[in-house]
């Protein structure tokens, strides 16, 4: 049973974390509560079903084109309908839930309210303490780690992190040092849908997808962000760590637990907004950020 929590917590929150990552990078930089976000995480998902089930395509094309066409998507969305109402956080929250909904109406539409399966990277098992856990989940694991090992290295050791961070701190200091700022939302941006994609990609061979599978993650996202404190990579990332064991043990140990995912996390986001509204590594000053 304890093993069993483990591998499901360890999947769960490499997902989750990279997930939260991808939303903290746009808030952080940006400064954009962008609530479409997890609909690029179901689409990335749906475009690799249609690629690899329907047409046949190989897994691994399939996989780099849909995270392609995700971006390509991601950025237009954003500079169509974000871009120019990004001042306006109460705006850009109606839009961007309504952005949401629209693309869930339409796969609704078109694919019906089915759970849909994607081919896993690799099949087989391995059993560990008698627990059988597939090869598939020891992908998933490792690719979120590598994920989220590079993306602090391209925070911290490229150039274009130095811009980004610059960003966030500052932007019209930014701007003043030659930084194009408006170029660096977008970027920002697409490695965030990117990062989406990525979480759809590793996991979606092993719970499936459906129109409905970003709401949920939607709330796993706001819950991470806040309880890591909102703008904090480093909280948003263990955040979905403690998140996802919290949820995977209720689902384990508590009868009927699986109704109760949802629950939980908005739960710990309540009590922390109450008991420490900026988080366990909340911002205080702007230029903690990232």
């Amino acid at each position: 049973m304890i093993e069993l929590i483990i591998i499901n917590g360890l999947v769960y929150g490499g997902v989750y974390a990279v997930l939260t990552l991808g939303f903290s990078l746009v808030f952080g930089v940006a400064k954009l509560l962008n609530l479409a976000y997890t609909a690029y995480y179901m689409i990335c998902g749906f475009i690799i079903f249609v690629l690899a089930t329907i047409l046949g395509v190989d897994l691994i094309p399939s996989i780099i084109v849909a995270i392609l066409i995700t971006c390509l998507l991601g950025m237009i969305s954003y500079e169509v309908c974000l871009a120019r109402v990004k001042e306006h956080e109460v705006t850009v929250l109606i839009i961007s839930v309504a952005l949401a909904i629209l693309f869930q109406e339409l796969f609704l539409l078109i694919f019906g309210g089915d759970y849909r399966r994607i081919p896993p990277f690799v099949t087989g098992f391995l059993e560990i303490a008698g627990v059988r856990v597939t090869y598939q989940h020891f992908i998933a694991i490792g690719i979120c780690l590598i994920t989220l090992i590079s993306v602090g290295l391209l925070l911290s050791k490229t150039k274009l992190g130095y811009a980004i961070r610059a960003v966030a701190q500052d932007r019209e200091i930014a701007n003043l040092m030659g930084i194009n700022v408006d170029r660096v939302y977008i970027l920002t941006m697409v490695i965030s849908v990117a990062l989406a994609g990525i979480a759809c990609a590793v996991v979606s061979p092993i719970f499936m997808v459906h129109p409905l599978m970003w709401v949920h993650s939607l709330i796993i996202v706001l819950a991470a962000a806040v309880l890591g404190g909102l703008g904090s990579i480093r909280g948003s990332v263990i955040a979905a760590f403690i998140l996802a064991f919290t949820e995977v043990a209720v689902v384990t140990l508590v009868p009927g637990g699986s109704f109760l995912r949802g629950a939980v996390s908005l739960g710990v986001m309540i009590v922390v907004l109450i008991v420490k509204p900026e988080g366990l590594f909340g911002i205080v000053f702007e230029e903690e950020r990232l």
